[in-house]
């Protein structure tokens, strides 16, 4: 999960070969729950398998680039509202592990 460049909800599922693809039947239960959906592999993934109207992120050892870019579908405001503030919660507690490796997050 990741937060876009204009606050959208990205929900990004990395592959790593056709056979893992074809083994993953939940991916579209995710699509419920992001403003775009992205694919992340690498440059020997087929990319032809992967589904239109979804986002491709390519990567290597040296970093990433958005491919392509799926058109926006916006969550509800509820569950928007919902997913930030969890998004919000769990980012501050990794920080707070940083400095606390022993922090009691169970709050």
């Amino acid at each position: 999960m990741a937060l876009g460049p204009k606050g959208e909800i990205w929900v990004v599922e990395c592959k790593s070969s056709r056979a893992d693809f074809r083994s993953d039947h939940k991916w579209q239960g995710y699509l419920g729950w992001c403003d775009r959906f992205f694919w992340a592999v690498d440059t020997e993934f087929p990319q032809d398998v992967l589904p239109e109207g979804t986002g491709l992120i390519l990567g290597d050892g040296f970093g990433a680039e958005v491919l392509r870019l799926p058109e926006i579908d916006p969550l509800p405001a509820a569950r928007r509202k919902a997913l930030m503030q969890d998004f919000g919660r769990q980012a501050a507690l990794r920080l707070a592990r940083v400095k606390d490796p022993m922090l009691d997050t169970e709050f």
